[in-house]
């Protein structure tokens, strides 16, 4: 009795499985791009949380105003990049931040600044994707806002409603309570409570976390809960290194002790850290390409569209004038024209009728004369 053949492994491989290793080695010799917009008055700890974040200096020339000089304070928009390399990943940082919010006595249009800088930077990106030559455009879109709250207040101020009212549709917003060591953890959830509900007061929308998928392990989950509970985040940021029991830690001194920046019992450092660079940035990215620029986009589209078809209608009703115009002129020549013909025609008849008569008168004459001649 014959045996049936046995197929080989390397005949039933296509190939096609190699596909995420071929997006990763072009994705990883591309690079990565991250912007990150960081709103909040000043003294809140913004330029401390993000070198804590990202393990750099990128404000070491940084000159604090005076009281004198916030008293006109405006706001402006500096842009600071950072290459970042991490195990062979490149990752090109531009953090956006915002000096001079909520710092001057008059702060009624501190958000134009912002909404203005979002808007500008997804323009232009619609003008390089709607050129000619889309190799290498350059994406300067806000990725993610983190919005700093101050622990001082009961909830939010009517200055953070206005921002984020006129952003949460235009950009990934992420609430941040800066120095939340002035904070008690009694303190700091009930503060987290009025802000949520302040937020859904006033129906705004903040970055949604995407579902964990159901092949997830329950690690991941578990992560994804904590995450989501924590919103807003609040954080302490260090960039002093202490010994704490033998221990070299990130952490702030005080009198009665250490605060320990990556202590989850102390602060949501470690939390947000995770969420933004380690689970969510790639998310972020996309939601803003998806959702946002989108939005943007379309938005673009109708008005090119709706300014096309008013430029259409004016040339079309210019068209129909013109036409008219053209045919009343056609029609008062050709009447003058008929005029001067029935004019001529008139003409002609009674110099038809004239010679006629004439003739008749010449015909009777030579009659005349001719019976004249017979008597």
């Amino acid at each position: 009795m014959s045996k049936t053949p046995s197929f080989d492994k390397d005949r039933d491989y296509i190939g096609f499985a190699t596909l995420p290793e071929q997006v990763h080695r072009k994705s990883v010799k591309r690079g990565f791009e991250f912007t990150l917009m960081v709103v909040g008055e000043s003294g809140l700890g913004k330029s401390t949380l993000i070198n804590s974040l990202f393990l750099g200096d990128l404000y070491k020339n940084r000159q604090m105003p005076n009281v004198e000089e916030r008293i006109e304070k405006t706001t402006r928009v500096e842009k600071k990049t950072m290459d970042i390399e991490e195990r062979g990943v490149r990752l090109r940082l531009t953090v956006v931040d915002t000096p001079g919010f909520g710092d001057a006595i008059n702060c009624e249009d501190s958000w134009r600044v912002c909404t203005s800088y979002i808007d500008e930077q997804f323009r232009q990106y619609f003008t390089d994707e709607s050129g000619l030559n889309r190799r290498n455009i350059q994406d300067n879109r806000v990725h993610c806002c983190l919005y700093f709250v101050p622990p001082w207040g009961h909830s939010l101020r009517q200055m953070d409603l206005d921002l984020i009212r006129r952003l949460h549709r235009k950009v990934n917003i992420v609430l941040v309570i800066g120095k939340a060591d002035c904070l008690n953890k009694q303190e700091v959830r009930k503060l987290k409570e009025r802000i949520l509900q302040d937020l859904e007061d006033n129906h705004i929308q903040l970055y949604q976390f995407p579902e964990c998928d159901s092949d997830e392990d329950d690690d991941f989950k578990q992560q994804d809960r904590e995450l989501k509970a924590s919103i807003p985040f609040a954080v302490v940021g260090s960039n002093t290194i202490l010994e704490v029991a033998g221990k070299k830690v990130r952490g702030r001194q005080y009198p009665w002790g250490v605060v320990n920046v990556e202590d989850p019992e102390h602060s949501d450092f470690i939390k947000l850290r995770t969420f933004l660079i380690s689970t969510h940035m790639q998310d972020l990215k996309d939601t803003t390409q998806d959702v946002h620029y989108e939005n943007f986009r379309a938005q673009c589209i109708s008005q090119i569209s709706q300014h096309a078809l008013r430029e259409r209608g004016k040339l079309k009703r210019d068209s129909i004038s013109s036409t008219n115009g053209f045919d009343a002129a056609i029609s008062e020549t050709d009447r003058l024209l008929l005029q001067k013909d029935e004019e001529i025609r008139r003409m002609q008849d009674m110099l038809t009728q004239m010679q006629e008569k004439l003739k008749q008168t010449h015909l009777m004459e030579m009659k005349k004369n001719d019976s004249v001649i017979d008597v």
